[in-house]
């Protein structure tokens, strides 16, 4: 069985005292592939060293981009560190996470929009899938993603998907996946359950979103890349299939979406 963790953030400092062994049991799990996603502010470094992640290991790619929390923070200088990056590194494969986050409003949301706007088209230009963050801002985002990216081929995935039924079908109408986390295990997710049984599964990802989400029943600890199983495992029991055709069927689904092998 191989799996892969289509968004974790193992770069970071919950992972400083044991990378390598959070790596270790990840494979050990058959995760094969995970993709890194940096985040924090864009003058910090947090994106060169999520980047510096993928040498360390084989199967470890990176995706970058300027999380609406921290849209606040964005201007021409972010933008040329990040665009020089990815130009510059094979392994960043995909531009994100990006979005729209009105639960916390941590940036304006006038300021998020722009800047949500503003990494689309640059995602577009670089020719790079998007990795997009939703928290009830289900119709802006699919507006502004529909005002951006119609027509554009690589499209992206909606993460750690929260939205309803109606956001996830326009989404997949617009090209995207639909990747689902941990907290799709939780015993008060009866309707995001409900999603992901009716979602065609040749349009879905499995990611941990660690060290955040744990799942059901490691709730309470820091969640890794090997725990991706448990979710894999609650959307096999939706929708009445084995964990290997999940496992099969989401590592393919990253493979097409993100134009690497899922080893």
């Amino acid at each position: 069985m191989h799996l892969v963790d289509s968004h974790c953030h193992i770069d970071g400092p919950e992972y400083d005292d044991d990378r390598a062994e959070v790596i270790a049991r990840a494979r050990e799990a058959g995760v094969t592939t995970m993709l890194n996603v940096g985040t924090g502010d864009p003058h910090s470094g947090a994106f060169e060293r999520a980047v510096a992640l993928t040498a360390q290991a084989e199967g470890i790619y990176a995706a970058i981009g300027v999380h609406p929390h921290d849209a606040k923070l964005y201007d021409d200088d972010a933008e040329a560190r990040l665009v020089n990056l990815a130009r510059q590194n094979a392994r960043v494969i995909a531009w994100g996470e990006i979005g729209l986050d009105y639960h916390y409003d941590h940036s304006p949301r006038e300021v998020q929009q722009e800047v949500f706007r503003r990494q689309l088209r640059t995602a577009r230009e670089l020719k790079l899938p998007v990795v997009i963050h939703s928290r009830e801002a289900n119709d802006d985002t699919i507006e502004i993603i529909r005002e951006e990216l119609t027509g554009y081929q690589r499209a992206g995935v909606l993460h750690c998907f929260g939205g309803t039924l109606a956001m996830a079908l326009e989404a997949i109408d617009l090209g995207f996946f639909i990747s689902f986390a941990g907290n799709l295990t939780f015993k008060k997710a009866e309707d995001l359950r409900d999603v992901a049984l009716r979602l065609p599964l040749s349009r879905l990802l499995v990611e941990t979103d660690c060290p955040y989400l744990t799942p059901v029943p490691f709730r309470g600890k820091r969640n890794e890349p090997a725990r991706v199983v448990e979710t894999a495992q609650c959307l096999a029991d939706l929708q009445s299939r084995s964990l290997d055709e999940i496992a099969n069927s989401t590592s393919h689904n990253f493979e097409e979406l993100f134009g690497v092998k899922a080893t």
